[in-house]
């Protein structure tokens, strides 16, 4: 499967964006998703993670009552509305999958066969 994320870009600290990420390929697969990001000379680190049916997600604590991480309909889009942003929140943030289904989301980015592109999040203050 191959992921493309994108929606990233400049915002004023307090403002929101929407992150996209569309999966292409065997989509017909289940997929739990994930959002990951890395801030400069950072290790990458887990922000969101949906499972396949939506019915569970997880957040790092830093994001948690900001951002939402939710599914479309079809399945093969995830997205990442990120409210409140600070300027601790600048980033590359990068979407991944891992073949699963049901009720299971995953935190750690080995868990992950799957990444996109990565787009890039800058809050200025």
């Amino acid at each position: 499967v191959q992921l493309q994320a994108s929606g990233g870009g400049l915002v004023q600290a307090g403002g929101s964006l929407r992150l996209s990420c569309a999966a292409s390929g065997r989509t017909s697969s289940n997929y739990a998703m994930g959002w990951f990001r890395q801030a400069p000379v950072k290790e990458r680190e887990f922000v969101a993670a949906i499972s396949w049916n939506a019915y569970s997600t997880y957040y790092a604590d830093s994001v948690k009552g900001r951002f939402t991480i939710s599914r479309g309909t079809a399945k093969n889009t995830v997205y990442l509305r990120m409210s409140s942003l600070r300027p601790e929140d600048t980033a590359v943030y990068y979407c991944a999958a891992v073949l699963s289904g049901g009720n299971y989301y995953y935190t750690s980015e080995h868990d992950y066969a799957y990444w996109g592109q990565g787009t890039q999040v800058t809050v200025s203050s």
